[in-house]
């Protein structure tokens, strides 16, 4: 019964694989279409193209971090938590509005500014790592902020050695 369920998925997922690949080949030769009719080559970008690229860069939220990676060093395990923050400017020409930080594990707690930071001011992500609720050696863990910036997503990294002491 197992299997026969498996089976089904994976042919449904095939499928739907399949099905989506005909629409972006027609897409891409409208686009190839449009081109030739235009007597463009791929070197030449288009106008219309070109100015989009610009409105993106120069207008909205742009988020900078200060840092993007953060070690710890060699840290005690059973030692207690570990806090760093991450420092952040706006760039931007508008408001920027972090939506959500995800962690990549439970043994991360993230908080930020909540509030909208206004262009040229800065704010703050704040990690703080549980080493006790990870296994001794290295770890390297991954945070993801999204935003409203133009860029929409950035990535912070904190990492380190956990050592297990003894007699504890």
């Amino acid at each position: 019964m197992k299997r026969l369920f498996l089976t089904v998925i994976v042919c449904l997922i095939a499928a739907s694989a399949a099905a989506r690949r005909p629409a972006a080949r027609a897409a891409m030769r409208q686009d190839v279409r449009r081109s030739e009719r235009a007597g463009r080559t791929d070197a030449e970008p288009s106008k219309s193209g070109t100015r989009r690229r610009n409105a993106q860069t120069d207008e909205g939220a742009r988020m900078r971090l200060e840092r993007t990676v953060y070690d710890f060093g060699d840290v005690a395990r059973k030692g207690g938590d570990l806090v760093h923050e991450f420092g952040f400017t706006n760039e931007g020409t508008a408001p920027l509005v972090v939506l959500r930080v995800v962690t990549s594990c439970s043994c991360l707690k993230a908080t930020y500014t909540r509030q909208p930071v206004a262009p040229g001011k800065s704010g703050v992500i704040r990690i703080v790592y549980e080493p006790h609720k990870s296994e001794p050696g290295t770890f390297n863990k991954v945070i993801q902020i999204y935003s409203n910036s133009v860029d929409g997503r950035e990535l912070i990294t904190v990492q380190g050695n956990s050592i297990e002491t003894p007699g504890r």
